[in-house]
């Protein structure tokens, strides 16, 4: 007996096979979970990149930190969703989109996480810079949500045939 995880695709996104039709209302609640969660993600992105902008800064190299990962993000999410619009991944079937969407979302998450500890611990109680760690921690949870709405992870048993 193997096991192993595996990833199933339950929304709709820039690649994969659409919902099998009897799972279809549950797929699309997921991925409409997941485009809403995504939508609040970008905003609490804006946000906190604005917040921490537009305040005085304690230490440089640690909100500078914290707008590369937040701008990073928002750049990757509009390549992710032109990338949707137009079709591409119809062409470049070369790459695994779900995967790469997939990895950018949990790195994504891994760095803002570490950009809004880092800042709230540099905040001093500045209010811009507890304002931008804030909706950096919101938008950590908004996309993990997401990629648990979009990106089902399941361990299943698979039964393997005796060999005698």
């Amino acid at each position: 007996m193997s096991h192993g995880a595996r990833v199933i695709r339950t929304g709709v996104s820039s690649g994969g096979p659409a919902a099998p039709p009897a799972t279809s209302s549950a797929a699309s609640s997921d991925g409409e979970l997941s485009l809403m969660c995504l939508f609040v993600f970008q905003i609490s992105l804006l946000v906190g990149f604005i917040s921490v902008n537009n305040s005085p800064w304690t230490d440089y190299s640690a909100n500078s930190y914290f707008q590369i990962v937040t701008m990073c993000d928002l750049v990757m999410i509009l390549f992710f969703y032109i990338i949707h619009i137009f079709r591409v991944y119809r062409k470049l079937t070369c790459v695994s989109w779900p995967l790469a969407e997939f990895l950018h979302y949990l790195i994504g998450t891994i760095l803002l996480l570490i950009a809004s500890i880092v800042v709230a611990s540099k905040s001093y109680n500045l209010s811009g810079l507890v304002a931008g760690a804030t909706f950096g921690f919101l938008a950590t949870i908004l996309c993990v949500l997401s990629i648990w709405s979009s990106y089902k992870v399941s361990c299943i048993t698979q039964s393997t045939s005796k060999y005698h």
